[in-house]
């Protein structure tokens, strides 16, 4: 036997026991490190989802307000629930006028239905609109250039030309329909009143469009309709395309009470 074969036969052995006591002892540390590494990404997890927690807190409750202004204002946006409580329980067809600005002679229109009365709105097509050239009044006068703030009948209906297939409100075909004079910018009114439907204010239902009757006095001004956009502000109409108006007077029905809501966004 050489002497180096003889030094490791004189090596000591470590035994079972030992090895389990050292193996033991690395596991342990294994652990308390992987438990040290978990509890110092803790935090950091934790804030993280904090955070998430906070920032989709004031997202839940936008949502909810808007949920809730929705429910109030059944199915219907830019308009008050003030407003919205004029509107007639039994009103089944409503056109939404709402403008830009109280100043402002731009707006939309959107035609709305429901199913029954009380029951939610749904719209069923928007256009673009004009109004009058110095916007919206609550206390309109005679020559003011404004339109009427408000919630208003729509029961009669016209034109210069007959009225269209399906029509059911009662309609006045006259060669009167002819707007003279030019608008309030100097553009042509030609075409204006093919098709116009009476907004019930300060008139007598249940009349030609044509009617002069003005029940609240003359100096409120009358004559107030829904008619052919002539490309520029009107004196106190609201004016939709003639494709609109058309689409309008097949579609309001004196059974659904149809009504029209008319002023600057959010009156």
């Amino acid at each position: 036997m050489s002497k180096h074969a003889r030094a490791r036969s004189r090596r000591p052995r470590t035994s079972r026991a030992s090895r389990r006591v050292v193996l033991a002892a690395t596991l342990g540390l294994v652990a308390s490190g992987a438990c040290w590494v978990y509890l110092a990404q803790g935090p950091d997890k934790a804030a993280a989802a904090a955070t998430t927690r906070s920032d989709a807190r004031p997202q839940a409750a936008g949502r909810a307000a808007r949920d809730a202004q929705r429910d109030l204002l059944q199915g219907l946006s830019g308009i008050s629930e003030e407003t919205r409580k004029r509107i007639p329980a039994e009103s089944r067809q409503l056109i939404l006028v709402t403008g830009k600005a109280r100043d402002s002679s731009e707006s939309t229109a959107a035609l709305y239905t429901r199913p029954a009365a009380g029951a939610d709105w749904v719209r069923a097509e928007s256009w673009p609109a004009r109004n009058g050239a110095r916007g919206w009044s609550t206390d309109r006068a005679y020559g003011d250039l404004t339109s009427p703030q408000g919630v208003f009948a729509l029961t009669d209906a016209g034109g210069l030309l007959a009225a269209p297939a399906g029509t059911r409100l009662p309609y006045d075909k006259d060669a009167s329909f002819v707007a003279s004079g030019r608008g309030v910018n100097g553009e042509s009114l030609a075409g204006s009143f093919d098709y116009v439907v009476a907004i019930d204010f300060n008139r007598e239902p249940g009349n030609s469009p044509l009617d002069p009757a003005k029940p609240e006095g003359e100096e409120k001004g009358g004559n107030i309709w829904l008619h052919v956009d002539h490309d520029g502000p009107s004196q106190g109409c609201v004016g939709i395309p003639k494709d609109a108006m058309k689409k309008v007077l097949e579609t309001l029905d004196p059974a659904a009470k149809p009504f029209i809501v008319m002023g600057p966004e959010g009156f």
